[in-house]
């Protein structure tokens, strides 16, 4: 600490008696001045208006030898420092006053009498004008510094026109007058070449923004059908937007954007029309698509225009509602989105994605699609190993790495940025002439009024959007509208199958919403509209429950290559996936298979897929067993039906096995030990089973536990299918047959009763099924060596042999068992 007389404390204490501060120097309570002398000025300061006038006086003297060729340097000179005559001199005269002002400055910074005195003389003024108002003393710099300007100007046309500045200062404008032609011509060639780029960048910002006025959208929150969670939401914004003051006046305000995010087809800009429909205010549609551009630039132009039109709007009809449909391909900077840190715990929702849209699921692995039947938890698990052992995957569904291309990438290159102003900017005030024809007469602007503009975006991938634009103030509430729930997809079948003729009952609509899973608002108008087209190319105007099935079907194992199998891969590929299919069917309680085909696709030859019987978030250690066990049934099934031999199809399958009972093992407690490997994991995104080094985690004593219960399990399906081996007879049968069963159908055949499609009472007669084994035997032989022995597929016996078993009983509308 720094004594009472050192230096510091001196100066922090006259800090302390100084007061307000001049342009002279600090000045304390009683108005004496706080230091000695003046700041002293550096060189340029106290040198540059010197030389401007030196400058200026020198253009005159040139001025006039150019005027006059007989006249020398010398005399041009003389004549302009007189102050009596000669144009330069009032030049003479600004130096010399300048040159005086400094030498008092000079002897200020030197003198500290000479400083007091010129203080008590002219720190009257500067006291006088620090008492007006910063507004008051700017208007007065602006006017004087006009009249020096114009004092200068008029300078100059008197040299010009060999006369007074004042009288040069009138003469300017007739002169201007007759020189105006060649003006206005010049100024039309320099506007034409403007002109142009100002039509091709106004051209290129249109586009992309559609105006629908009140009146003019029909969709009411009665239209969208299976979000009501989201919707009472959604309403209350809406009545911030109609009376803002019930808010406003206790002190809050008004949320000014919404994001909707969820997966595809879930009714996102649905909602966004029935906010439009409901408030009865103008609905601005943006396609954020319009934005990228070829030219920097335009994509600023876009969002100020559009700002401008809303603004406009907002106005005139006391608010609007704007929509951003894929505010991710505008929200983001232009950089990669969809991959990176947290893909891997999107892999529930991206499996769920693809059995929504009916494709065929999707697999990290190749082969056969063992991916399919496992729960949405072990596809997580077993998608997240596979995206760290294969640095570049394959594209996923919609998580899909996306590479930047072209100029300007939606957000980047100041779109995005004017976007984030345009939301959130300085309250600025708008309009020419309240900015700037009330600047120029002095008067303050008005404010700029409250708009009324509520902006809702919406997007499946909310990871791309730039954290700035997610912050309160910009996108206020953020809600997801995701899957939904039975109740939500029930009351969404029944709102599209009232558009149609159709003859479903209600418990048919109950189990269809039971078996659709994952099924958006999207995904059922098409299943609904395939359903017709199937009755339409029957003949038929009404909808049946087999229609449904049939559409069902379809959209879910996808368009055929019209590949055939020869007749031993076929029926290696049907046993295959009878395999699975039985054991699915007696182990796994959670699931009831939806489909079973053997159908060729793009990168599988046939799977099996169940569907979830309810919406369930936890998973226990039995349901993991129960899928390793139908992973495992393929290998287990092929060697036993083939005489210890197996194909390559099974690769996939133990992968999906083997990754889970490492999980199993090394994270969730459910093998030998307490302690957990992610505790000891090194990198964030490594493996949780790794052990540190280069060795096979199979090595290691947590492999050997894997192994042991992997062991164990396949016996435990190894005696399944052995106990039920003419139901994996049948069921491959069934497949060869027809390529395509559904899971009541698969249920029908083991169970000897009659399907929707299959009738599985055939099966359990002993003369069929000693058939049925005599076939798998030909084709084990076939198998074996003997390629040229004929494979014709047996045929269920007809319609005499079956009066003797049970009546038919019809599970077209009852509920999948839970418990089999």
């Amino acid at each position: 600490m720094p004594e009472p007389g050192s230096k510091r404390t001196g100066r922090f204490s006259s800090s302390r008696r100084l007061g307000r501060r001049d342009r002279d120097g600090w000045r304390d309570q009683a108005g004496q001045p706080g230091r000695p002398t003046r700041k002293r000025l550096v060189l340029w300061d106290r040198l540059k208006f010197l030389a401007l006038l030196t400058l200026l006086w020198f253009l005159v003297v040139w001025y006039q030898m150019a005027n006059n060729p007989i006249l020398g340097f010398n005399d041009a000179a003389r004549q302009n420092l007189q102050l009596d005559s000669g144009t330069g001199r009032w030049l003479v005269l600004l130096f010399c006053i300048e040159a005086v002002r400094q030498l008092s400055y000079l002897t200020a910074e030197h003198s500290s009498r000479y400083y007091r005195a010129s203080n008590a003389v002219f720190g009257r003024t500067d006291r006088a004008t620090h008492r007006m108002s910063d507004y008051t003393r700017f208007r007065l710099s602006r006017v004087a510094k006009w009249l020096v300007f114009i004092a200068i100007v008029a300078i100059i046309l008197g040299l010009v026109y060999h006369t007074s500045p004042l009288l040069g200062l009138f003469q300017a404008p007739a002169s201007i007058y007759h020189a105006l032609p060649i003006i206005l011509y010049a100024l039309a060639i320099m506007l034409l070449g403007v002109s142009q780029f100002i039509a091709i960048f106004w051209y290129l910002s249109r586009g992309g923004v559609d105006v629908y006025y009140p009146g003019d959208v029909r969709t009411r929150f009665a239209d969208v059908w299976g979000q009501d969670h989201v919707l009472e939401r959604v309403k209350e914004n809406m009545l911030f937007l109609e009376d803002p003051e019930s808010i406003e006046d206790h002190g809050g305000y008004v949320p000014g954007g919404i994001l909707l995010w969820g997966p595809p087809g879930t009714g996102k800009t649905l909602m966004a029309e029935a906010m439009a429909g409901e408030t009865g205010k103008p609905y601005v549609f943006v396609d954020p698509g319009a934005f990228i551009n070829m030219f920097f630039g335009v994509g600023v132009l876009k969002v100020k225009s559009l700002f401008r039109r809303l603004r406009r709007l907002a106005v005139r009809y006391g608010g609007v509602i704007v929509f951003f449909d894929e505010a991710d391909s505008l929200g983001n900077r232009g950089g990669g989105v969809g991959g990176g840190a947290g893909q891997g715990g999107r892999v529930g929702n991206a499996a769920r994605t693809g059995r929504a849209h009916g494709h065929s699921p999707a697999s990290p692995f190749s082969d056969c699609h063992g991916f399919s039947y496992l729960t949405a938890d072990s596809q997580s698990v077993v998608y997240s190993r596979a995206q760290q052992a294969d640095p570049a995957p394959r594209p996923q569904g919609r998580f899909r790495q996306m590479i930047p291309t072209g100029m300007n990438m939606g957000g980047g290159m100041g779109t995005l940025q004017a976007l984030l102003t345009e939301m959130s900017g300085l309250k600025k005030p708008r309009g020419f002439f309240n900015r700037v024809v009330r600047r120029t007469l002095g008067m303050r602007p008005k404010p700029p009024p409250k708009y009324r503009i509520l902006i809702v975006m919406a997007t499946n991938m909310p990871s791309a959007l730039d954290e700035a634009l997610l912050r309160p103030g910009r996108l206020d509430r953020m809600y997801r509208v995701g899957y939904p729930s039975k109740e939500g997809r029930k009351r969404t079948y029944e709102g599209y199958f009232a558009k149609v003729s159709h003859e479903l009952s209600a418990d048919e609509i109950d189990h269809l919403a039971t078996i659709t899973p994952y099924a958006t608002g999207a995904t059922i108008k098409d299943l609904v509209n395939e359903s017709l087209i199937v009755a339409l190319r029957d003949g038929r105007t009404t909808i049946e429950w087999a229609d449904v099935l049939r559409a069902k079907l379809a959209k879910s194992v996808g368009p055929s290559e019209g590949v055939e199998y020869i007749e031993r891969e076929r029926h290696a590929v049907a046993l295959h996936e009878a395999c699975h299919a039985v054991v699915s069917h007696l182990v796994q309680k959670r699931n009831v298979i939806d489909t079973a085909t053997i159908q060729k696709g793009a990168d599988y030859l046939g799977f099996v897929k169940p569907i979830p019987i309810e919406e369930q978030f936890t998973s226990w250690r039995s349901e993991y067993e129960a899928d390793i066990m139908v992973s495992l049934a393929s290998l287990v099934g092929e060697r036993m039906f083939f005489s210890g031999d197996s194909s390559s199809g099974v690769s996939g399958d133990l992968q999906n096995a083997t990754t889970i009972a490492l999980a199993m093992e090394g994270l969730w407690g459910m093998g030998g030990q307490y302690g957990s490997y992610a505790a000891t994991r090194a990198p964030h995104d490594a493996h949780p089973v790794a052990d540190g080094n280069d060795r096979n985690v199979l090595e290691t004593a947590l492999g050997g536990r894997v192994e042991a219960h992997l062991t164990a399990l396949a016996d435990r399906t190894g005696a399944l299918l052995s106990d039920n081996r003419a139901s994996v007879l049948a069921v491959g049968h069934a497949l060869e047959v027809h390529k395509t069963i559904s899971g009541q159908d698969v249920t029908a055949i083991i169970n000897g009763v009659a399907g929707p499609v299959v009738d599985g009472r055939p099966y359990k007669l002993p003369e069929f099924a000693g058939q049925l084994e005599a076939y798998h035997q030909r084709a084990v032989t076939a198998h074996g060596g003997d390629r040229s022995l004929a494979l014709p597929v047996p045929l269920p016996v007809g319609e005499a042999e079956l009066t003797a078993l049970p009546a038919v009983t019809d599970h077209r509308a009852d509920p999948p068992p839970s418990d089999r």
